[in-house]
């Protein structure tokens, strides 16, 4: 083999290695950050080909998609002092490679320090909460894992760590099991400690209601009643005026009309009657 020949050789397997060495590939999903001399230059995060100094810079692979980090089931006390086993996950993502290199520099160190500051985060904000609302899923429950969110959002941006936290949820809260059946039984106790307190309290609204109902009932009557005797008397008033005005006009037919009425009073259980003959009672009852 020639001189030349091997020169040759030479020369193209200097210009591949060179041209391999200077080339990278950036594919969907992925950062490439460009570094040299171990410091982040430049970083290229749309899919293609790109170039850099082969030998002088380096290249450094970080994932662009979202992770979910779950964290280990930790003991914490709530605010009533009760001990609770509770874990969560965390969703999240590189916003920064440079500053996530510069900082943490590999993924299991920025889920550290995740990890650390979830903790803290989730310590403090349980520290702060009964146990009950801990566990109410309608109201507290909610408001926590925002809380939490933006706490540990504000603490990894504060540290410029270059990373987005997309959401913080605690997905289990339970006693320690030595714990659970005494804090169960404390539990039930004070449930039914304010049911019986609500029972009390509704009783003695009833009472109220009923006697309030009863003593308007007994003033409705009594003014009913008052109201039905003045009525009756005025009525009476009335149909005296009216007998006085009629028998007034004929006294004769008036006196008639009164030895009638005798009749009915005098022969209503048929009595064995002795009257005289020619008396004006006798006269009338006979026609005559």
């Amino acid at each position: 083999m020639s001189k030349k020949l091997i020169l040759w050789v030479v020369g193209v397997v200097v210009f591949i290695i060179l041209i391999s060495g200077s080339l990278f590939i950036v594919k969907e999903g992925e950062y490439k950050v460009v570094l040299k001399f171990g410091e982040a230059v430049r970083v290229e995060q749309n899919p293609g080909l790109y170039i850099k100094i082969p030998f002088v810079e380096s290249v450094s692979r970080l994932p662009k998609y979202q992770m979910t980090y779950e964290s280990n089931p930790t003991s914490i006390l709530t605010k009533d002092k009760k001990p609770i086993i509770v874990d969560n996950y965390t969703v999240w993502r590189i916003s920064d490679p440079q500053d996530f290199l510069k900082t943490v520099q590999t993924v299991g160190g920025g889920v550290q320090r995740i990890d650390e500051a979830v903790y803290n985060t989730v310590r403090r904000k349980l520290s702060e909460i009964n146990y009950d609302n801990i566990i109410s899923e309608n109201t507290e429950r909610g408001n926590i894992n925002d809380d939490i969110t933006r706490d540990v959002s504000d603490a990894v941006i504060r540290d410029n760590y270059g990373i987005e936290i997309v959401d913080v949820r605690i997905k289990r809260t339970d006693l320690p099991e030595g714990n659970k059946q005494s804090v169960y039984n404390r539990m039930i106790s004070d449930r039914e400690s304010i049911a019986a307190r609500y029972l009390s309290e509704g009783d003695e609204e009833s009472r109220k209601i009923t006697s309030k109902a009863d003593r308007t009932a007994t003033e409705l009557l009594a003014q009913a009643e008052a109201d039905a005797k003045k009525i009756v008397a005025q009525g009476e008033q009335e149909a005296a005026k009216i007998y006085n005005e009629a028998y007034g006009k004929s006294p004769e037919f008036y006196s008639f009309y009164r030895t009638l009425q005798s009749y009915v009073t005098t022969l209503e259980n048929e009595p064995v009657i002795m009257l005289p003959i020619d008396s004006p009672y006798t006269r009338i009852l006979l026609g005559k």
